[in-house]
């Protein structure tokens, strides 16, 4: 799609990780291709930026070469499955993800943003990121499947699981899901069988095993940086989260992202102006000098859309006509000095 830096090229890595080879083809590509702009987003996949019309053919010939994007524009579209990202080869995650990816031609075509996840691990993690059908896990040990907005789900088989989410898919768009939209919004009574009296477990920590979690302010990169650390750290992989960080899978610990502890990871910005069409402010630069300022997370946003997160944040700053507004306690019309000045010394 359009942006305000040209075209943004996403891509949904297959269960959430990239091998050394494919980051650094990806890398290389946002350099020929793009502007070499490299976002992590909130559902664990990335957006190559600043694109050309005339450059994008050449790019998903890369890219599919590559096996990053699905040459099927269809299949493309329906590899919306977002996988927990500390997944071990061979457990409930990783198979029941890989089997649902081997049966892409059997999911239907839902509504854009709609999507799967994953998360078998002993408790949840995913909880707090955008889905619409889930596996997970109970206290007990059990797996349940649960549509989004019930609180409760069925129990459930890795092995039933994919035809239960290809089954439950469908009943969707059946029942005039498309209407809806998303299904936390679908107020049509679940079919019996997909029913239950089974809750999650409560949510599990993000995992952060240092240094084996980075962190990507903001969720931007740059190619050359991605390289460099690849190249310096020796990592066979990467993992992909929806918070901003990245697992590296071997290697040894090199410069390049930010450690999980740093104070930029509990704040949100949107690109912003001149970025983004909608914003009407430049965020990421008072983000970043609010970050040690601000106790709790921070979301500063460029238009009303409050489009980088999707929960609330301790203290919110939204773009209205080149000013702030600071939510609590309510200020309107804030200069970026006086929004500073608010918070702190400099």
């Amino acid at each position: 799609m359009m942006a305000g830096d040209g075209l943004l090229v996403r891509i949904r890595p297959r269960l959430s990780r990239l091998t050394a080879t494919q980051a650094r083809a990806l890398a290389q590509a946002a350099q020929t291709h793009g502007n070499g702009t490299i976002d992590l987003t909130n559902r664990a996949n990335l957006q190559l930026r600043g694109v050309t019309e005339a450059g994008w053919p050449a790019l998903l010939s890369d890219l599919q070469h590559h096996h990053l994007v699905d040459a099927d524009p269809a299949m493309e579209a329906r590899r919306t499955i977002l996988t927990a990202p500390d997944w071990q080869a061979g457990d409930d995650t990783h198979a029941i993800a890989t089997a649902l990816l081997s049966r892409l031609a059997d999911l239907p075509d839902l509504p854009p943003k709609m999507g799967f996840a994953i998360d078998a691990g002993p408790a949840p993690i995913l909880t707090r990121t955008p889905a619409d059908f889930r596996i997970e896990r109970t206290s007990d040990g059990a797996l349940i499947l649960r549509a989004e907005g019930r609180a409760t789900g069925c129990t459930i088989t890795a092995n039933e699981a994919p035809d239960a989410l290809i089954v439950l898919a469908r009943w969707f768009l059946a029942t005039g899901g498309v209407q809806a939209r998303r299904m936390a919004r679908h107020a049509v009574p679940l079919p019996g069988w997909a029913t239950g009296p089974h809750a999650p477990a409560p949510t599990r920590a993000i995992p952060q095993p240092a240094p084996a979690v980075r962190g990507i302010p903001f969720g931007r990169t740059d190619a050359a940086t991605l390289i460099a650390f690849l190249h310096a750290s020796g990592a066979e992989a990467l993992r992909l989260t929806p918070w901003r960080r990245m697992l590296v899978e071997g290697g040894t610990d090199a410069p390049g992202f930010l450690t999980a502890s740093s104070p930029l990871m509990d704040v949100d910005a949107c690109p912003g102006a001149p970025a983004c069409p909608q914003a009407s402010v430049e965020t990421r630069r008072l983000a970043t000098r609010l970050a040690p300022l601000v106790p709790g997370t921070l979301h500063v946003s460029g238009c009303a859309k409050h489009c980088a997160r999707a929960h609330p944040a301790d203290i919110v700053l939204t773009g209205r006509d080149g000013r702030f507004d600071l939510a609590h306690p309510p200020r309107s019309g804030l200069s970026p000095d006086q929004v500073l000045a608010l918070f702190g010394p400099q």
